[in-house]
């Protein structure tokens, strides 16, 4: 695998558009064009002529969608994850939801359309840090949120969403996961992000970690419980570092002292 950092020695990054709309297309150009240091080497309109293009062109980058006919997003990042070159991925889709298997495919940031042009400088610059990384480096980096998860095993990165960009979380920084109907929030010391999966499914993956379900909406980071307080012979009020409060019942909170030796 190699990195060509080519913007540092003027000839831009060089960059790959990977969608099946021509629209689409004209109008990442157009903006991709506006921006200093950015060289478009090439366009491809399906998933087969984009890894003829990365094995021909070489490119820094690939602005790739994830939906078109035949082969997709997903089953080009398969394909080149593995190979002598692999560029940045950055995927640019009209979809949402499949923010999570991007990133944990290797992609290291995810646009959604219509992309405006800051949310896309942005990515373009986090591109260009990649790139500038020397290539055992930046295999490492891509490898750390690519590698698959299985149930059971702490998170290497966990997806939250804020607004229209979506964040990879260590699982030390978060306090809480706390469900609010369908939506399930997640709580760090300073933001708060929605979680791109259900509290049910984050509680089987994060099993054998600091975390423990202290109610049936909110699992909680005892790695951040600051104190706990006795609210009656059932129930107990779990108070965070972050002074965010859970009340537990008593069989709960035993396995809250349990985890902290309490």
């Amino acid at each position: 695998m190699s990195a060509h950092p080519n913007w540092r020695s003027g000839t831009g990054l060089k960059t790959l558009i990977v969608d099946d709309e021509p629209v689409a297309r004209k109008v990442l150009r157009e903006d991709l064009e506006a921006l200093a240091g950015v060289e478009v080497v090439g366009e491809a309109d399906n998933g087969a002529a984009a890894l003829d293009q990365i094995a021909g062109q070489h490119p820094d980058l690939v602005l790739l969608d994830l939906q078109m006919p035949g082969m997709g997003g997903f089953e080009v990042i398969r394909k080149i994850r593995h190979g002598e070159h692999m560029p940045v991925i950055v995927i640019v889709t009209a979809y949402d939801k499949y923010a999570l298997e991007a990133f944990e495919a290797g992609a290291i940031d995810y646009l959604l359309k219509p992309v405006g042009q800051d949310r896309l400088a942005e990515a373009i610059e986090k591109a260009r840090r990649i790139t500038g990384q020397e290539a055992v480096e930046r295999l490492a980096r891509l490898q750390e949120v690519a590698d698959p998860l299985h149930p059971g095993q702490p998170f290497k990165k966990i997806v939250g969403k804020a607004g229209a960009e979506y964040f990879l979380l260590d699982a030390r920084e978060i306090f809480a996961f706390h469900a609010e109907g369908e939506i399930v929030w997640i709580t760090t010391a300073r933001k708060r992000y929605q979680a791109t999966q259900t509290l049910k499914v984050l509680e089987e993956r994060l099993r054998n970690s600091s975390f423990q379900r202290i109610h049936r909406n909110a699992l909680v980071n005892v790695d951040h419980v600051r104190k706990m307080s006795v609210l009656s012979s059932q129930r107990w009020l779990i108070t965070l570092s972050n002074d965010q409060e859970f009340i537990a019942s008593k069989r709960q909170a035993r396995g809250i002292r349990r985890l902290v030796h309490w």
